[in-house]
């Protein structure tokens, strides 16, 4: 979506990004806990390297609807069964044996229900929630299952159960209600295992909402194939369950939209098809042919079915027409003047709706297992009533899937009250694409969004057809908010915005949510270095450049404390210098420990913020000596130390984003309006 118009240049107080994550580093020398979101202190969210939460429950992202204590912990060593039914596919699988494989497993032999393995130490069983075994084993787990209709349970699509009791016979039982759930069973498995154990424990654990993904909806360079293909692999290890592709740079996805695919890009969307369905993620084709499509030529309609069935032949079976950063005040032909009237929003709505419907009744109807279309309207935000919005919910098929962005493009918060109203106007509970952590508007010139998932109300996913984030053109960075996306997508009611940005911090310290590693613990330095990274980078705003995430609020709150210090008492002006000072080395350590510890992709796609982030992290321990030197009487050193901060602060400032790779290009901003400012006006603090 070009979102809004090019807008003017706001002064500095900008830093944000994606990906949905990021809690402030404890490794500071003073030992003061992290703030909070807008800078309340909160002693609960230090940072904890181990797997476990304080109540000794194994902390799982996203977070399940129950989780409850067996007692013992089960141990995994020697030989150990995993019996496996019918349903449970071969990638979920092997992802079982790797992880039984990794947590110590000698052997694990897989066989289907039957007779025993002789001499296995650990049996574990997975499979349909109403295999008998697995119901009998669930029935003594003591979850609360919902009430059952016609002995069937009222839980939604992909839920799961888990049962580990340790004792005479050790085992682990995982049932899901379909296949897809068999596969978040053992996601989870993973992440409630570590080196020898699996934690003793009952999860029943069911989605909010059925469609929890993202868009690749931004403009400017599209992710690469092994981006695409790495982003996957991972949504379906954070439970996310769809891609949909609409790069806006791709010609064919929109200018070109009746020509086929070249040979060699056709055969990469065929991998990422393929890709998609290992990891149970419905790849979701969309194909925008409003800015130049004629909605009364019979061609042009054939040519769209055209490139739909292409997609459809190489197994794609969901698929979008988004009608987005069109113009709906004139026709590209004569023939539509004649059959809708003159150009309207009200008349563009009508000719979209019909379009739409034949796509239905025409394609989505006649080919088995197609789901239903999804479209995005050219009047995509807000829940205002307007002729063009009538027309369009008035006529469109109740079946058709909608996007909204929410109360504006990029809104500061969303509320189940704005859902609400959006269902009223459209007819059909709203799929939200939320247009963050999207950095390819003006006001984001400059910035890598990290900060939390925020400002999304709890139990909006019970008011929303599905919840599809649109990230950065960096992939591998946005992961930090799509975990937290993820977390809330699944279970709204009980998310903690703060606690899932840690949980991102050891996804990239540790990797702890790939199929290569079982959940064991991340390193806690590379934690707090990246959570100090991401403060820096929190901050987020809105079109007009205003943060609706404040930028830094962590290092906003620690200059603060030193600003008042430094103020208030002069005989305690050198405490308050080194108080500051360890937060101080642990910026400036930080891009060297994430450059060594984070994952490469990670460290590629944030390499200028990491230089900047370096810089600044000098310049102000530079500014410190000079408040050192200024407390200790020296006005010659203080000055000579704040004239090198500052010239430090101009190598940071003159770091740019790196062409081709962002848009819009400018000039990277790290703790914008936070630091430099601090660092600009501390020669004045007398």
């Amino acid at each position: 979506m070009d979102r809004f118009r090019r807008t003017a240049r706001r002064p500095a107080v900008l830093v944000a990004l994606s990906c949905v994550l990021a809690l402030f580093a404890v490794a500071c020398t003073n030992g003061a806990p992290p703030s909070g979101p807008e800078g309340t202190t909160d002693s609960a969210r230090q940072t904890r390297t181990s797997d476990r939460a304080d109540d000794g429950l194994p902390e799982v992202v996203p977070k399940p609807s129950q989780v409850r204590s067996e007692g013992e912990d089960v141990e995994v060593e020697g030989k150990v069964e995993l019996v496996v039914d019918p349903m449970v596919d071969p990638q979920t699988r092997d992802l079982a044996v790797r992880v039984l494989t990794e947590a110590g497993a000698a052997n694990v032999v897989v066989r289907q229900p039957g007779d025993p393995v002789d001499g296995s130490t650990l049996q574990v069983r997975l499979g349909n929630r109403w295999a008998p075994m697995i119901r009998k084993e669930l029935q003594h787990s003591g979850l609360d299952f919902p009430d059952r209709n016609d002995d069937e349970e009222d839980l939604a699509g992909e839920s799961y159960a888990i049962t580990v009791h340790s004792g005479q016979d050790p085992a682990v039982v995982l049932g899901g209600v379909d296949a897809a759930g068999a596969y978040y069973a053992v996601q989870t498995l993973r992440q409630i295992t570590s080196a020898g154990r699996i934690a003793g424990v009952s999860i029943l654990d069911e989605p909010d909402v059925p469609t929890r993904g993202t868009i690749e909806g931004f403009y400017g360079s599209p992710w690469t194939h092994a981006e695409r293909m790495d982003q996957l692999a991972f949504y379906g290890s954070v439970k996310l369950n769809t891609y949909v592709y609409a790069p806006k740079d791709d010609p064919y996805h929109r200018e070109k939209w009746r020509d086929p695919y070249p040979t060699d890009r056709f055969e990469q969307l065929r991998d990422l098809v393929e890709q998609a369905a290992a990891h149970h993620v419905k790849f979701v084709f969309a194909v925008s042919p409003g800015q130049s499509i004629c909605f009364s030529d019979e061609q042009d309609r054939q040519a769209l079915i055209a490139k739909l069935q292409a997609m459809y032949d190489i197994g794609v079976r969901s698929f979008s027409v988004p009608f987005d950063d069109i113009s709906y005040t004139e026709w590209n032909c004569s023939a539509d003047r004649e059959r809708y009237g003159a150009p309207s929003p009200e008349a563009a709505g009508r000719a979209q709706a019909e379009l739409i419907n034949g796509l239905e009744s025409e394609f989505v109807d006649t080919h088995p297992g197609t789901l239903p279309l999804q479209t995005v309207p050219t009047e995509y935000s807000d829940a205002e009533r307007t002729p063009y919005k009538t027309a369009l919910s008035g006529e469109l098929s109740p079946s058709v899937e909608v996007m909204w962005t929410g109360d504006g493009v990029i809104p500061e918060d969303v509320s189940v009250s704005d859902a609400a109203a959006a269902a009223e106007v459209w007819g059909r509970e709203p799929m939200l694409w939320d247009n963050y952590p999207v950095n390819d508007f003006d006001a984001t010139e400059g910035l890598l969004m990290l900060g939390p998932y925020a400002k999304r109300e709890k139990g909006l996913t019970k008011k929303l057809d599905g919840l599809i984030i649109n990230p950065m053109n960096q992939a591998a960075a946005s992961k930090v908010v799509e975990i937290s996306a993820a977390d809330f997508a699944w279970n709204s009611t009980g998310f903690d915005a703060e606690r899932a940005w840690h949980q991102a911090a050891e996804y990239l310290a540790g990797d702890r949510f790939t199929e290569n590693v079982s959940g064991f613990e991340a390193d806690g330095a590379t934690v707090d270095s990246l959570l100090v990274f991401f403060d820096l980078n929190r901050m987020a705003p809105l079109p007009s450049g205003e943060p609706w995430l404040r930028p830094a609020p962590e290092l906003r709150n620690r200059l603060e404390e030193f600003r008042e210090a430094w103020n208030s008492d002069g005989a305690g002006r050198q405490q308050a210098v080194a108080d500051l000072r360890g937060y101080a080395r642990s910026i400036a350590d930080a891009p060297e420990r994430i450059e060594q510890n984070a994952p490469k992709d990670f460290v590629s796609d944030a390499r200028p913020w990491l230089r900047a982030t370096d810089a600044w992290g000098e310049a102000l321990l530079t500014t410190l000596d000079g408040f050192s030197a200024r407390a200790d009487g020296s006005s010659e050193t203080a000055a000579d130390r704040f004239d090198q901060a500052a010239e430090l602060a101009d190598r940071a400032e003159s770091i740019r984003t790196v062409p081709g790779e962002t848009r819009p290009q400018g000039r990277v901003r790290v703790a914008d309006g936070v630091l430099d400012e601090f660092i600009r006006q501390a020669p004045d603090m007398r």
